[in-house]
């Protein structure tokens, strides 16, 4: 097939300058998703009579807990012989920097962040939100999970902005050609999974419109793990692997890394439907 047919993708990183500071499209859409999920959850403490100054904190718990679950699940998970090994690595795991041959460093943000230990990252930081200000753990769960999806939405987006976590070879009309990469067609898997998540949050705000009660009994929580990385699972077959250590492995990290989601997902659904039938 003519590669005239596919999809030609070289877009800049950088989306704007405001004097020497340059910002990134990754960046944005980070930011982005974080906003607007701030504004959906906002809106369902508001509708759920939950106080202010209760919410106010999530916010914070939320950005640090998947900043930096999603670094350290990057540098274990995928590279751990470069980043546990030397006192380099270890320094680059937790600031932002790049350290040279020669003992120099410069500002690179954080390149490499996993979903996975992103999303262990914030359970974690909402069990302590939890601890701190008393809301039910299943609510705030149950809340969170609603607008996630909007968040994994843009955050793939900006791994498509960045020809980053590209997709294996394939002749389908829809195939990308990352040229910042190879000049080669492959699955748009970032924009596979952006779609996924975005239909997740649309049936997740339909199903709150529909059951509100649903909320605080964990299914909504055990919707998203399970939606997600059931489809995280699938899509890891149209993508490339990240790290070499991937090659010979019948499934790869991000395949195995999604099983005990799956089947949290499923056991928090069905216990939430079992406490849906008591109400």
């Amino acid at each position: 097939m003519s590669q005239l047919l596919f999809i030609l993708w070289n877009p800049d990183l950088e989306a704007f300058h405001i004097g020497p500071m340059a910002f990134r499209w990754y960046s944005l859409c980070w930011l982005m998703g974080l906003l607007l999920a701030y504004l959906v959850v906002r809106q369902l403490y508001r509708e759920q009579q939950i106080k202010e100054e209760l919410f106010e904190p999530l916010f914070l718990y939320c950005f640090m807990g998947i900043l930096i679950g999603a670094r350290l699940g990057h540098c274990i998970f995928y590279q751990p012989d470069y980043f546990l090994t030397s006192w380099k690595g270890f320094i680059e795991m937790l600031l932002p920097i790049h350290i040279d041959q020669y003992g120099s460093w410069h500002m690179t943000g954080y390149q490499g962040l996993a979903s996975h230990g992103g999303t262990l990252g914030l359970i974690l930081a909402l069990i302590l939100y939890v601890r701190h200000t008393g809301v039910g753990l299943w609510r705030v769960l149950d809340n969170i999970a609603i607008a996630t999806g909007i968040t994994a939405c843009f955050i793939r987006i900006g791994n498509l902005m960045n020809s980053e976590i590209i997709g294996r070879q394939t002749d389908v009309p829809w195939a990308f050609v990352f040229e910042r990469v190879d000049m080669l067609p492959r699955h748009p898997g970032q924009l596979y999974e952006a779609i996924a998540y975005a239909v997740f949050f649309i049936l997740c705000w339909i199903i709150y419109r529909r059951q509100p009660k649903f909320v605080g009994t964990g299914f909504f929580f055990g919707f998203c793990l399970f939606y997600i990385f059931t489809f995280r699972f699938f899509i890891e077959y149209t993508k490339e692997v990240q790290e070499a250590f991937e090659e010979n492995m019948l499934f790869d990290m991000g395949q195995l890394l999604s099983v005990p989601f799956m089947i949290v997902g499923g056991w928090c659904m069905m216990k939430g439907l079992k406490k849906v039938k008591k109400l």
